[in-house]
């Protein structure tokens, strides 16, 4: 299925039901007097959040959804059935917003959690609502209100613990194809990502962490070029960046630095926040090197950048390093768990 994590859809609660107009006619009551009862709610939309689905593309097929609308009242002060609700499942991650006004409506972050996106209109009074002591055979009713109706825009944000950031062909795939069950494309050619992959690593026994590989990125994506920055929102809920360097680029002119440099400065562009994350440095591809040549090149390229967080020379396809990397991030997640529940004093 195609990767899609943005879309608009129409949402239209259902009306509320008219209100009746009823009066008794019962033998032996000579003054039965009205009995109308009131309109069924119409059934609202909700959206609600749930696990397995990583996509948005089935919004391109359907894009409206109505609740049902409420039955009119009847007679002996029968109240109509109320129209059912409709639930829509989305991924989640998803981000919901009005579309006229664009303000944001949720964020649904835990499977089974709910959104009221369009409310059902309240049914109409019957007549008998409307009795009083100069009004003894009213024949007013009410007609019913109608239902909320809006356009949403959607937005799906992955949510992963770690994500993984670097040009084309630095070794991301292959990395999360090394760490975790995922198994992305990976060629000896660019750009063989084109959408986010995500990944579960674990690392020991109830010991484990989501990293998210998203396309490479070029200098001038702010700008458009390649395939631009759209997927760098996938990285905004990740608690840690793995900035991957190709130590052995294949061209010879190439400088891992400057372009170390480049994603570093798109990162900047397109959200300080985002480039405000902690960052460290994963040296990669240290098995086209002799061992000692790859550190040396390694210890170059972290002085060179003035990188002063955590760095790791590591080899994507041999596996050599991936664990006291995975080992090291786990612990450094489980640092900010504990800090997230403790409270500050």
């Amino acid at each position: 299925m195609k990767f899609v994590d943005e879309a608009r859809v129409k949402v239209q609660a259902g009306n509320g039901g008219r209100g009746s107009t009823s009066f008794r006619r019962e033998k032996f009551v000579p003054f039965g007097g009205p009995d109308g009862g009131d309109g069924g709610l119409g059934g609202s939309v909700y959206l609600r959040a749930a696990e397995g689905i990583n996509t948005l593309a089935d919004f391109r097929i359907e894009r409206t959804f109505k609740g049902e609308h409420g039955e009119p009242g009847s007679g002996n002060g029968c109240t109509g059935r109320g129209g059912q609700d409709r639930h829509v499942t989305v991924p989640v991650g998803t981000i919901v917003r009005d579309s006229e006004t664009q303000e944001t409506l949720g964020d649904l972050t835990r499977a089974g959690q709910e959104l009221l996106v369009a409310q059902g209109g309240k049914g109409g009074w019957g007549n008998t609502r409307f009795k009083s002591s100069t009004n003894r055979a009213p024949r007013q009713f009410g007609p019913g209100l109608p239902g909320e109706k809006r356009t949403l825009e959607l937005e799906l944000k992955v949510i992963a613990d770690v994500g993984l950031l670097g040009l084309p062909n630095a070794g991301k795939s292959t990395l999360i194809s090394a760490v975790s069950a995922a198994r992305p494309k990976v060629a000896d050619y660019p750009f063989t990502t084109l959408y986010p992959n995500l990944g579960v690593v674990y690392v020991g026994q109830h010991r484990s962490f989501v990293m998210a590989d998203i396309p490479g990125l070029i200098e001038g994506a702010a700008e458009g070029a390649g395939l631009g920055i759209r997927f760098l929102k996938h990285l905004q809920r990740t608690k840690v960046l793995l900035h991957l360097v190709d130590i052995a680029p294949v061209d010879p002119d190439a400088d891992p630095v400057k372009d170390a440099r480049a994603i570093i400065a798109e990162l900047k562009k397109f959200s300080p926040d985002l480039a405000a994350k902690p960052r460290w440095l994963v040296l990669n591809k240290r098995d086209l090197l002799p061992g000692d040549e790859a550190e040396e090149k390694a210890r170059e390229i972290a002085r060179r950048l003035r990188h002063k967080g955590p760095k790791f020379l590591i080899s994507g396809v041999t596996g050599e390093g991936t664990k006291a990397l995975s080992e090291a991030v786990m612990q450094h997640l489980e640092g900010e768990r504990a800090r997230a529940v403790t409270p500050s004093s």
